[in-house]
């Protein structure tokens, strides 16, 4: 129970969310839509989420309501409609912060912080992740190859994170498509997954043409580890 569920249909405010809690150390998942959030929160525990007050099929009012008769998972609101009415429904219904757009990623992290502190769930320093010689530490979002850092784009860096997060597992390439966003907030598509799977062995890999990290599990997608 360490991700953060976001939950909002603005793709570009999603991604810049989801970045900047993953360099904070949290694990992230985004819907866009509240028939996929409803799905879940019905199925998943989530240590904090993040909801946008209008979506294309939904609202999030409706989405605090499921999550408070699951229990007590800290809630936060973003919306653009910042008048009292809506403030006063949100925090009536639950929720334990309300932020109007636009804001500054550095206020919510902030505020995400303070909740978490109040419902004593603020996690501890995550410990790096290893993959063969290779040391990821996600607080700062930095990657090692025998103690020499490497640079990897942020897309690179979150395919790597993803896949060193389900060592050992199997991931087809759709679940690593709904992981990944591209810097302009478009979807990543599969001809372009393919293309940074093979930049990140460039990288990672002692010799890319037969990858140990790094596996194609053909017809099926990708796995990492040994």
């Amino acid at each position: 129970m360490e991700n953060i569920l976001i939950v909002e249909d603005d793709k570009t405010i999603a991604m810049g969310i989801e970045y900047a809690l993953n360099r904070e150390g949290f694990s992230t998942r985004t819907c866009h839509s509240f028939s996929s959030a409803k799905k879940d929160i019905l199925g998943e525990e989530y240590l904090l989420i993040i909801l946008d007050v209008n979506l294309p099929d939904g609202n999030g009012f409706d989405l605090c309501r499921l999550i408070r008769s699951k229990g007590d998972t800290p809630v936060i609101f973003l919306t653009v409609c910042d008048d009292e009415v809506n403030t006063i429904m949100g925090l009536d219904l639950g929720a334990d912060d309300y932020i109007a757009k636009p804001f500054r990623v550095r206020e919510l992290i902030s505020r995400i912080n303070s909740v978490l502190r109040r419902y004593n769930r603020r996690p501890e320093q995550r410990e790096e992740i290893a993959l063969g010689d290779i040391r990821i530490n996600p607080a700062e979002a930095r990657v090692y190859k025998k103690d020499e850092a490497l640079w990897l784009t942020a897309l690179e860096y979150k395919l790597l994170l993803t896949l060193a997060r389900h060592r050992g597992q199997v991931l087809t390439r759709n679940q690593i498509l709904r992981e990944i966003w591209d810097l302009a907030g478009d979807f990543v598509s599969d001809n372009t997954l393919t293309v940074y799977i093979k930049r990140l062995r460039e990288k990672i890999e002692d010799n890319p043409r037969e990858p140990q990290l790094i596996h194609t599990v053909r017809g099926l997608g990708y796995r990492a580890g040994d």
